[in-house]
């Protein structure tokens, strides 16, 4: 008897695993728990670098990755560590720290290495973007469940960190796989009748493990309290609306004058230490690198067709009228391509929406039938600065990254960053970098400044005046507003009064607002993605603001 009980279990759960593994029956939420608030926060090392075999490392409490590799110049480095996965930075020349990237995803994870006394380069990789979690649950969402096709995608419940972008779903018998194509992780899921066990991997290698059980309760996500404010600045009707939620999901707000930092304030748990999500506010950087080129003699003029920085198989798509899309065009909206982000009226051919899902973005922006003769009519959309991005990509004698990290970044002292890429590892000039909201402000004074930071010349003086000035009014947006090179122009009233404001603007309510007659920068940040609240920050900075800085 007792051996035949034996054999009927062990035949119960054979049949389990190999025939009932039916997605449906996973279809629902899971919540398990992270180990520690720090799983993410990868630290980086290279060490040994002056020797043979230096030896580069990424861990938390565990050992991710360590092997050896071989340099290939004496301050050129580039370490591939998995497949898809790499670093690539340069040595300074004092030889005290390494800037470089890390490639994960879509991402291009700036780490500053700094050396120890032990000649060890050590850093901080924030994978998931925020410096510490502030909750441990983790939670997965299954969906559309159907024998062995599904959908999975991981939420936290600390929502400071963006998000998951999840494809490529697998299931082979009772295991599951799946890619956040952002960050690059991998999932792998072991499935049990009760439960899901989830391994998160970079490539490969085992980063953390979390033990999943069917949730029999809501999510709890977000409402972390913030850090005290710094200001000089009383406005305390703005706040009380932000905690009444009167202004819904505002991030951060910021405002220097004078160079001076006279306000600065975080909330829902957000922090001077976390890089935000700009969207398409960091357009008005891709500006300031397509400047700095020029500026270092590496294009002649801004009236250069962009088909004279493509590779050779899209000089087919060029014809008479295409081949008047020059460099102004792309940086003032006026290309006359038929690339409109901004409204929902129409699907145009060269919106993100449309090339982005497709093999060949350039391609497919390319072919887009033609709206108006370059530089002669703007419409707001992506597909213009993404042509940008390749130009410049074209100039440059190394990684774009690491041009805009030497000539840009670090010439402000900032190197808690993120760059978004297209599907070649291009940095994608059309949107998408995080930068922290000081970091944020430290651009805008730069332009505030006309292209000098702490007295130093970073951006030429005639390339800030040109993109400030009014080129164009923007077509497709309800304001019609005056656009530069990749700014926004708007005026504000004040007790009657007109005050003249140029923006980098980007989705869900990323601002960078410059002043100059009040020598003035504001910085907001919000996450307002989803319900009409994009332009929020313009309240905000009218009513609340601008007053004060009036008195």
């Amino acid at each position: 008897m007792e051996l035949k009980s034996t054999t009927t279990t062990f035949f119960a759960l054979l049949s389990f695993s190999l025939f009932s593994q039916d997605m449906a029956n996973y279809t629902g939420g899971w919540e398990g728990k992270i180990k520690t608030t720090k799983e993410f926060n990868l630290k980086v090392a290279i060490e040994n670098l002056d020797s043979e075999n230096p030896v580069f490392k990424i861990y938390n409490h565990r050992n991710i990755i360590d092997q050896k590799f071989k340099k290939t110049n004496s301050l050129g480095l580039k370490i591939s560590f998995s497949d898809n996965y790499f670093f690539e930075g340069t040595v300074s020349e004092n030889g005290k720290e390494i800037n470089g990237f890390i490639k994960s995803g879509l991402l291009l994870y700036h780490i500053k290495l700094v050396k120890s006394k032990a000649n060890t380069f050590t850093g901080i990789w924030n994978l998931l973007m925020v410096d510490e979690l502030k909750s441990l649950d983790f939670y997965l969402s299954v969906e559309n469940g159907k024998g062995n096709d599904y959908q999975a995608y991981p939420i936290l419940g600390d929502n400071r960190f963006t998000g998951t972008w999840c494809s490529n779903f697998k299931k082979e018998n009772d295991v599951i796989y799946f890619t956040d194509f952002k960050t690059g992780l991998q999932f792998k899921g072991q499935l049990f009748k009760n439960n899901i066990h989830l391994e998160v991997l970079l490539g490969e290698n085992l980063l953390t493990e979390i033990a999943l059980q069917k949730s029999t309760t809501d999510w709890k996500i977000g409402g972390f309290a913030s850090p005290n404010k710094t200001s000089t600045l009383e406005l305390t009707e703005m706040e009380n609306r932000i905690a009444k939620d009167s202004y819904p999901n505002t991030h951060s707000v910021l405002v220097s004058k004078n160079g001076k930092l006279i306000y600065e304030n975080y909330f829902q748990g957000y922090d001077a230490n976390i890089p935000h999500d700009m969207r398409s506010a960091s357009k008005s950087i891709s500006s300031a690198v397509v400047g700095i080129a020029k500026d270092e003699l590496l294009f002649a003029t801004v009236e250069q067709s962009i088909f004279d920085f493509l590779p050779e198989k899209y000089k087919c798509l060029k014809d008479s009228l295409k081949s008047k899309i020059d460099i102004q065009s792309l940086l003032t909206m006026s290309s006359g391509l038929d690339a409109d982000d901004y409204t929902q009226e129409r699907t145009s051919l060269a919106s993100e929406n449309h090339y982005q899902p497709t093999d060949d973005w350039a391609k497919t922006v390319l072919k887009a039938p033609m709206l108006n003769t370059p530089n002669t009519a703007a419409n707001y959309g992506s597909a213009n600065p993404f042509l940008l991005g390749i130009a410049m990509d074209s100039v440059v004698s190394g990684p774009l990254e690491l041009f805009m990290d030497q000539h840009l970044f670090q010439k402000l002292n900032i190197s808690n960053y993120i760059i978004q890429t297209d599907l070649q590892g291009t940095p994608y000039f059309g949107g998408g970098m995080y930068l922290t909201p000081k970091d944020m402000l430290k651009f805008g004074e730069l332009y505030l400044a006309k292209g000098k930071w702490k007295g130093r010349r970073v951006v030429s003086k005639k390339w800030v005046a040109n993109s400030f000035k009014e080129h164009h009014h923007l077509e497709n947006v309800p304001d019609k507003n005056g656009y530069g090179y990749l700014w926004w122009h708007h005026t504000y009233q004040v007790n009657g009064k007109p005050i003249n404001s140029i923006e980098a603007r980007g989705a869900g309510g990323q601002y960078i607002f410059v002043i100059p007659e009040l020598k003035t920068v504001a910085v907001i940040t919000s996450g307002n993605y989803t319900n009409g609240k994009t332009q929020q920050p313009e309240l905000i900075f009218e009513k609340h603001i601008l007053p004060y800085l009036k008195k």
